[in-house]
């Protein structure tokens, strides 16, 4: 079993240039997964923007991205409606979903972020654990970029979600756990 590591005062990503990487949406995704009666539902949301930060140590980098609700995507118009309503997003209210870094550590070769997600101004700490996919110092049309995949699971009733948690005997509506998997590649900014 790895230990945390403490990551003041080392580069958090070797052969990272330290500044600001901008997130690139059409290389990366934001997905989920949640038990909805017998099954799995696999979604999306196709429209988000970030940055990521990385500093000269761990301590001074952060993430900060922010998700269009209203982009859900399930390949169900019908469902991703009901998403949209106040059962579930509340997109008239609370369009966007955000999060932002708070620390990065290191346990062994695998990385935590953990940061504040806010989702219909509900804001809580969430753990995402982080894999560091490397780093193309020529990218594909001369700009450097990076790779990330990263995982994490949540309770969504504690954001205010509950709609449909529990149905009769042993069936599930909607369940409360949700699996999030996000890919990310961002390129060079600054």
């Amino acid at each position: 079993m790895s230990e945390s590591v403490d990551t003041a005062g080392r580069s958090p990503l070797p052969g990272v240039t330290p500044g600001t990487w901008v997130i690139d949406p059409g290389h990366s995704s934001v997905g989920f997964s949640v038990r909805h009666l017998m099954s799995r539902v696999r979604g999306r949301f196709t429209e988000f923007s970030g940055e990521i930060v990385v500093g000269e140590t761990a301590d001074v980098s952060s993430v900060h991205v922010a998700i269009e609700l209203s982009s859900v995507d399930t390949a169900n118009e019908m469902r991703d409606n009901h998403l949209r309503t106040k059962d579930f997003f509340d997109i008239e209210q609370s369009p966007k979903m955000t999060f932002a870094s708070t620390a990065l550590r290191a346990a062994g070769d695998k990385w935590t972020l953990t940061g504040d997600l806010t989702i219909r101004d509900i804001t809580k700490a969430v753990d995402i654990e982080v894999e560091f996919l490397g780093v193309d110092p020529t990218g594909m049309q001369g700009e450097p970029r990076v790779g990330f995949a990263g995982k994490t699971s949540l309770s969504r009733s504690d954001f205010g979600i509950d709609f449909g948690v529990a149905a009769e005997g042993a069936k599930v509506f909607a369940g409360d756990q949700v699996e999030i998997v996000l890919e990310v590649e961002a390129t060079f900014s600054e």
